[in-house]
This record gives C-alpha cells, sequence and structure tokens, in this order.
C-alpha cells in the first residue's frame, strides 16, 4: 500500500535523522533476533533423525520411549542415555554403558553389526533460559567456550537469559506503552475537547488516581497471587494511563476553537470524527515526545520489581533477577557488566528511535 504523501515526507525525515534511523535498524535485527530465542537457545534440538524419521522437539513432545527409552516423560535429549539411543538406532546397549556404544557409532557399526545411525541437530546455544548445567565446578561461572556469557548462580546459562530477557522486556515495554497511550490518549482528548464540567471531574479522578501508592498495591497483590507476565501488564496499566492524559489534554485545549475545528462543527462533523481526525494529529508531537519517557520507564520499573522481588517469578528470563545476582555475587562482574550493557544498549536505542519519530512528525522539522 503506497504511502500518502504526508507519511511519505515524515518516513524521508526520519531516514535523514541517521541516528535514528540506524537505531532502528540495529534493534530490529537484535529484537527479530530474539523473537526466534527458542531456535537460537534451547536445550532441546531443532531436529532429531532417528531410524529413518525425522522429528522436531522444539514444537512436539516426543516421550524417551519412541527413541527406545523405558520412561513415558519427556525424552532429556541432553542426557547420555538418550543421545546415545537416538544415535545407535535404540540399540539397548545405549542403557548399560552409553560412552562406549557411542565411540562406536561414528564406524558406522556396534559390536560389529552395522547400524543406521541417527544424529540431532542442536540450536548454537544449546542451552535454555531455564537450563541448570553441569559445569563442574562453582556457580557463578566465568565466561567459556560453552557459556560465552559466563553462568549465574544456579548455573544457568547468561547468554541465553539475556535473549530471553531482552524478547520479555522489550514486549512488556511495548505492550504497556500501546494500552496506556490508548487509554491516556482518549481520556485526555474527551477532557480537552468538552472542557467544563467533563473536564473538572476528570480532573479531580486523576489526582485521586494520581496519589494512590502504586508500589505498594503491586507489593500487596504480589503477596496474595503469584505474579505473572499478564498480570503485571494489567496493574502496570491501571497506574500509567494518567501519563499522556496531561500533554493531550493540553493539545486538545488548544485546539479545539481553531478556525478549522469550527468550521467542522458548523458543517455537522461529528465531534469523534473532529477529535480523532482533525484534532489528534497536531497533537502527536507532543504525544510522542512523551513516549521514549514511558517505554523507558516501563522498562525500568519491570526491572525495579524484579530486582526487589515484587516482579515476575526468579525463573522468568528478567535482566532485573540477572542486576539482582550482579549485587549478591560481586565476586562474578560479568554479570554486572552483561546486565549493564543489555540495558545500556535496550534503553538508548529505543529512546534514539522515538526522537526520530518525533522529529519526523513535526512539521517544523525538515532534515536534509
Amino acid at each position: 500500500m503506497a504511502l500518502s504523501p504526508l507519511n511519505q515526507r515524515r518516513w524521508r525525515n526520519f531516514k535523514a535523522n541517521r541516528r535514528a534511523y540506524w537505531s532502528l535498524f540495529i534493534f530490529s535485527i537484535l529484537f527479530g533476533l530474539s523473537l526466534f530465542a527458542e531456535i537460537i537457545a534451547n536445550d532441546k534440538p531443532l531436529l532429531v533423525s532417528y531410524r529413518g524419521s525425522l522429528y522436531t522437539p522444539i514444537t512436539h513432545f516426543y516421550p524417551e520411549t519412541v527413541f527406545g527409552g523405558d520412561f513415558q516423560t519427556e525424552a532429556a535429549y541432553r542426557d547420555p542415555e538418550v543421545r546415545c539411543l537416538i544415535r545407535s538406532g535404540g540399540l539397548e546397549a545405549c542403557l548399560d554403558d552409553p560412552e562406549a556404544v557411542e565411540a562406536q557409532i561414528d564406524t558406522g557399526s556396534v559390536d560389529g553389526e552395522p547400524i543406521e545411525a541417527g544424529w540431532l541437530l542442536w540450536p548454537p546455544i544449546p542451552y535454555s533460559y531455564d537450563t541448570i548445567n553441569d559445569i563442574g565446578r562453582a556457580a557463578p561461572s566465568s565466561p567459556d567456550a560453552n557459556h560465552w556469557l559466563g553462568t549465574d548462580d544456579t548455573a544457568r546459562d547468561v547468554l541465553a537469559r539475556v535473549i530471553y530477557g531482552f524478547r520479555l522486556s522489550v514486549a512488556f515495554a511495548l505492550i504497556v506503552t500501546f494500552l496506556t497511550s490508548v487509554i491516556g490518549i482518549a481520556a485526555g482528548a474527551v477532557q480537552g475537547y468538552f472542557g467544563g464540567l467533563t473536564d473538572l471531574i476528570f480532573q479531580r479522578i486523576i489526582e485521586l488516581w494520581g496519589s494512590t501508592p502504586s508500589l505498594y498495591i503491586i507489593i500487596i497483590v504480589a503477596a496474595i497471587w503469584q505474579m505473572d507476565f499478564w498480570l503485571l501488564v494489567g496493574l502496570m496499566v491501571l497506574f500509567g494511563w494518567t501519563s499522556l492524559i496531561g500533554v493531550v489534554r493540553a493539545e486538545f485545549l488548544r485546539a479545539r476553537n481553531f478556525e478549522y475545528v469550527r468550521a467542522a462543527r458548523a458543517l455537522g462533523v461529528s465531534d469523534l470524527v473532529i477529535m480523532f481526525r482533525h484534532v489528534l494529529p497536531n497533537a502527536m508531537v507532543a504525544t510522542l515526545t512523551m513516549l521514549p519517557f514511558i517505554i523507558t520507564g516501563t522498562i525500568g520499573s519491570l526491572a525495579a520489581l524484579d530486582f526487589l522481588g515484587f516482579g515476575l517469578p526468579s525463573s522468568a528470563p528478567s535482566l532485573g533477577e540477572l542486576t539482582l545476582q550482579a549485587k549478591q555475587n560481586l565476586q562474578a562482574p560479568w554479570l554486572g557488566f552483561t546486565a549493564f550493557f543489555a540495558f545500556a544498549i535496550m534503553l538508548s536505542l529505543m529512546v534514539f528511535i522515538f526522537e526520530g519519530v518525533r522529529d519526523a512528525f513535526d512539521p517544523r522539522k525538515t532534515f536534509r
């Protein structure tokens, strides 16, 4: 679908802002890769070949009995016995001495008998965010060839947790920002456009709502129910929807008596069309100016709640929980450096992007 001349101008202005354009390019790559985190970092193989058939463990549940094992539970693909069963085609000798059998598999026969050797295709990082690794030494362990950013204090791979945590933080921030923006813009538009008693009542409600100690409410809720992603999203939206009301209200109060608004009213155009088709575009610059602060504040709030222990469960791939581990393990500086650079890169890119979007929507700015 072709862009309108106005949106073409905005896109040209955005591209002319090199910092914003390249930030969008880098952020798109990083977030796009994180969307496929299960393919990049997982403790299950991407593909398994067993007796001439192909299996996809990352998308399907396969019990161990499928590969010649004894249990109906899901196959532990990193277990030496299961790996030997897959590679040997289900030889029972794998249950007794898997290392000896695997040593003969590459020759194409075991104990002189030919076999149909299978194989496992692993992700680039063969660990998920919650995989407890047998590292053979005390955790947290320093970076090495197997764990590029080391492990945390429960022997989980830090790089895998950063990939999943980056996706979680960005998705959380975007969802919360979208919902709070929709509610806040709608409420501010109604206040500013109609004014009078409507504005007065809304202002008193916002004053009461804004004085509510949101952190205490979240702590109380976390003490009663097990916190999860969507419950935390709901709580953040519940207390964050007022952030844009002041800006949108001021823009609508200023624009509601402009000549084009009066002319639209005289022609019988409905208030809803005037508000969101004619007045709202002029209020977008001020609105977009606030978005970087809302997004970075949301990510910071999530990290702070996880750091304090009132956010997502400790098993979740949270960057805030990684920061807490860095505080508790000062002898492992790689945890602190990883958390710092993850937050710094993520927040900087998002701020630069929204600065470019804000300038692209500003009719007074033109980049060359």
